[in-house]
C-alpha cells in the first residue's frame, strides 16, 4: 500500500480526498494536516511514502512545506493539489522540489493516477498545468515576471509584511536579524519597483500571496 500524507486546510476537502485515495485499492491516507507546520511534523513522525499538499495553508504555506520536506525527507515525492492555476505557483512548486502539480478541478481518478506516477519515480502535470508550461516555453526561456524574480525567503518576507507583521516579528519567525529583514524589504521594493509597505501589500494581494 502507498502511504499518503494529505495536507489541506479545509476539513471537507480532506474528507473527500481521503475517500478517493482510500477507495483506490493500493493506497491509503496515514495522516492528515490542516496547516503547514502540522504537515511537516506529521511527515517527520509518520514517514509517509508520498505527500499531497495544498499551497494555501495557514502558517507555513505549501511552498515552504515542499522546501522543508526536501531537506528533511529528500527521497519522498511531493504532489501539489491546489486551486491555484497561475504559472508562478506551478514554476515555484516544481523548483522547490514537487514531483507533480494538479488542480482541484481534476477528476478523482486523475489524483490517484498522479500519486502512482510520482511514486514510481515519474512526474505528473495536469493538462491545464502542462499547457501553462508549454506557453511559457513558447514565450522564451528568458521571460520572467517580477514575482518569479524573488527568492523563496523574499516571498516569505513579502507575505509577512503584507500581513502587517513588523520587522522584529518577521525576524523572530524566520530566525533572522532585524537588520537582515530590513535588507530584504529594501530588495523587495527595488525588485518590484514599489515605494512603500502599502504598495508591497497591494502587490501581494494582487498576486494571491495573501488572502483578504
Amino acid at each position: 500500500m502507498i502511504r499518503v500524507l494529505l495536507a489541506d486546510d479545509h476539513s471537507i476537502v480532506r474528507g473527500g480526498l481521503r475517500r478517493i485515495i482510500d477507495d483506490s485499492g493500493d493506497m491509503c491516507v496515514v495522516c492528515e494536516a490542516s496547516d503547514g507546520s502540522e504537515a511537516l511534523s506529521n511527515a517527520l513522525e509518520v514517514r509517509p511514502d508520498v505527500a499531497v499538499v495544498d499551497i494555501s495553508m495557514p502558517g507555513l504555506d505549501g511552498l515552504e512545506v515542499i522546501a522543508k520536506l526536501q531537506e528533511e525527507l529528500p527521497g519522498m515525492p511531493i504532489l501539489v493539489l491546489t486551486m491555484h492555476e497561475e504559472e508562478q505557483y506551478v514554476v515555484r512548486s516544481l523548483s522547490a522540489g514537487a514531483k507533480g502539480y494538479l488542480t482541484k478541478r481534476s477528476a478523482p481518478e486523475e489524483l490517484v493516477g498522479a500519486i502512482r506516477k510520482v511514486m514510481s519515480g515519474g512526474r505528473y502535470l495536469g493538462p491545464e498545468v502542462a499547457e501553462l508550461l508549454a506557453l511559457r516555453m513558447a514565450r522564451g526561456g528568458d521571460h520572467r515576471s517580477r514575482l518569479e524574480s524573488l527568492s523563496q525567503r523574499e516571498i516569505q518576507v513579502l507575505r509577512a509584511l503584507a500581513l502587517g507583521k513588523t520587522n522584529r516579528e518577521i525576524a523572530q519567525a524566520y530566525n533572522l536579524s532585524v537588520k537582515t529583514v530590513d535588507t530584504y524589504r529594501f530588495r523587495l521594493l527595488k525588485k518590484l519597483e514599489l515605494r512603500n509597505n502599502a504598495e508591497l501589500s497591494r502587490f501581494a494581494i494582487q498576486h494571491g500571496l495573501v488572502e483578504v
